[in-house]
């Protein structure tokens, strides 16, 4: 298995270079919101491995609210964030970002504060890595290669059913399988097709998936005596915060709104950049770190691939502490529309929400951390809307394909690598088709 995993380049813009960069953003984008994945800066398509990047100017729209937290209007640097996901490890991947892009990026990384024209790419790449506190990953091991391999399985497999209607009418379950699976492996056989096998899982990293699994109960039964006397004190503190926190319904202006959703919408799949400060105090530092230490464990550890709780339509995602962690930035890559994505969140895991935002300045109040909160949804809605970040390039691997048709192209790949099926998993294998 080829685990995945994330990179994340962070640096202050140059305050008289920004409408530079921006051009520079925008001349990789063949229109609003599309990105020419081609392009001569950092042609996307050169690399294998990615399934999702994107550059974002870290633009808070939402200082002022800040203030209302009860906190001075903060002054933080406008950021650059350059980030994606990918197959195999992080420094291999920033490498080759170098001996591809090298030229690309001295251009656009020249308009930040400390990037002098002698700098060493590799090294200021380095030296600018931010970590996630949290992330997720719909399916680890599937691969960019296995994805376009299967899709292209499926293709075939649909074509020749299509072109052979009259040969497949009538055929049961299990024939239509075995006909089929003959056909693949003529298919493979001649070269139209390839299936890779799957890699051997890197040691090293089996080592810290299995330390990171045992890591989080052991150290929480060790400290046992300590959080036990702790968290009943942080739980009655936070409750009382909560009773008093601001609670405005402040509505996202309308223009910001139209730029945001020129950007959103070419795909299938769609981007979600947001960022919003935490509100002051050490009681919510430590719940918003130890939230998301959980959902860190619980997206690595417990959930179902391809599920995150009940959704099923989200790719990747981050959270990123910033500036000492008095904020948070979000990241994902999602199937539908910002308006599904956010019900499904609501409707589906809505205390996850609460769990993980309710930390924010301007976020709907909380009951005890997990209630009420997104619940009122107006207010939610118009608080996501107003943090959510416009992306200036943003880019996917497999246009077209939903984290669904993975899953789905996954198992009829499965499928077809079975000698027979009994005739209820036949059944359920040909209405994959």
């Amino acid at each position: 298995m080829t685990p995945q995993s994330g990179f994340m380049i962070l640096a202050s813009i140059a305050g008289p270079r920004e409408a530079e960069l921006r051009a520079l953003l925008e001349s990789m984008n063949q229109a609003p919101g599309q990105v020419h994945a081609e392009n001569p800066l950092v042609p996307f398509t050169r690399f294998r491995q990615v399934h999702f990047a994107r550059f974002v100017i870290l633009d808070d729209p939402t200082l002022a609210d800040a203030v209302a937290g009860g906190g001075p209007r903060p002054g933080y640097p406008l950021y650059l964030a350059f980030l994606g996901d990918i197959d195999g490890d992080e420094a291999s991947f920033l490498d080759e970002l170098v001996s591809v892009a090298g030229p690309g990026l001295r251009t656009i990384f020249a308009c930040c504060e400390d990037f002098p024209p002698e700098a060493d790419l590799r090294d200021w790449l380095q030296r600018h890595r931010t970590r996630a506190v949290a992330s997720y990953v719909n399916c680890r091991g599937r691969t960019v290669q296995q994805v376009r391999e299967e899709q292209m399985l499926r293709d075939a497999v649909v074509r020749h059913i299509t072109d052979n209607k009259i040969a497949f009418a009538g055929l049961a379950p299990r024939a239509v399988h075995a006909r089929l699976r003959k056909f693949v492996k003529a298919e493979i056989a001649v070269g139209r097709l390839t299936l890779s096998h799957p890699e051997p899982t890197p040691f090293g990293w089996a080592v810290r998936n299995l330390l990171h699994l045992v890591g989080l109960p052991l150290g929480l039964l060790i400290l046992s005596p300590l959080w036990i006397w702790t968290v009943p004190i942080v739980a009655w503190r936070l409750r009382q915060l909560e009773k008093t926190d601001p609670d405005p319904l402040i509505r996202v202006d309308r223009q910001y709104a139209q730029t945001l959703a020129a950007g959103e919408d070419h795909d299938v799949t769609n981007q979600f950049s947001a960022i919003g400060t935490v509100k002051p105090g050490w009681v919510r530092q430590v719940t918003a770190v130890g939230v998301h230490l959980v959902i860190d464990y619980a997206a690595r550890h417990i959930a179902r691939p391809g599920r995150l709780g009940r959704i099923r339509s989200i790719h990747f995602a981050r959270w990123v502490f910033l500036d000492n962690r008095r904020r948070l930035a979000f990241f994902s890559n999602y199937d539908g529309s910002v308006a599904a994505y956010m019900d499904d969140f609501i409707n589906k895991t809505g205390f996850g929400l609460n769990m993980s935002f309710s930390n924010g300045v301007g976020y709907p109040r909380t009951n005890w951390l997990l209630f009420a909160g997104c619940a009122d949804e107006r207010k939610f809605v118009e608080f996501e809307r107003r943090r959510t970040l416009p992306t200036q390039v943003w880019y996917k691997a497999y246009p077209g394909l939903t984290a669904v048709d993975l899953e789905r192209n996954t198992l009829l790949r499965h499928g077809l690598d079975a000698a027979d099926l009994d005739d209820d998993q036949a059944r359920e294998w040909v209405a994959l088709l």
